[in-house]
């Protein structure tokens, strides 16, 4: 038969150990060391807090591995379809703005720099203009909108006889090297 007192002593050792790790439980959750339940409480809101904020801040960059393609893609459109090859298509597609808005290209002059960055060579153009009012205001917007990239750098008025208005613009566009 199997001895009672071993087992007995046994259980008694188990019980006594259960009770002990009672007392370091109670103690624990009571001692200052974890703090009272008002600032557990807010701990886990200050760290939920800090979740909400950082999952905000790194929502943008979900995906990111799918943009970037899109993104090289969007800027070989860009370089392609915006920026012209050759400088006489500048010339050409200021001529062809300049007649659909009714006005008339008195000079035009190129001062084109040495490339920059990214094969582009910039290319500043001077040009006087006259029409009337509405007709310039067309061709400038024209211009701004134009499938060819020009950025407008500044606009002087340079007189006005008979319902004929004149300007000097200064202006920018760029062109692909080596193509």
């Amino acid at each position: 038969m199997p001895d009672l007192r071993q087992t007995r002593k046994k259980v008694k050792i188990a019980l006594a150990t259960m009770a002990l790790v009672d007392v370091a439980a109670i103690v624990v959750y009571f001692s200052p060391l974890i703090g009272t339940e008002f600032s557990r409480r807010e701990h886990l809101s200050q760290l939920w807090r800090e979740l909400q904020q950082k999952t905000h801040e790194v929502q943008p960059l979900q995906g990111l591995d799918k943009k970037v393609p899109v993104a090289h893609k969007q800027i070989d459109d860009f370089y392609k379809d915006r920026f012209p090859a050759q400088d006489s298509a500048i010339s050409d597609n200021i001529g062809k703005l300049a007649a659909q808005a009714g006005v008339r290209v008195g000079s035009l002059k190129y001062d084109m720099k040495d490339p920059e960055v990214l094969s582009l060579q910039p290319v500043h153009i001077e040009a006087d203009l006259a029409g009337d009012y509405l007709q310039l205001v067309r061709f400038i917007n024209s211009l701004e909108r134009d499938k060819m990239f020009f950025l407008v750098d500044s606009v002087q008025l340079g007189g006005e006889q008979s319902g004929v208005v004149r300007l000097q613009m200064k202006m920018e566009t760029y062109l692909k090297v080596g193509a």
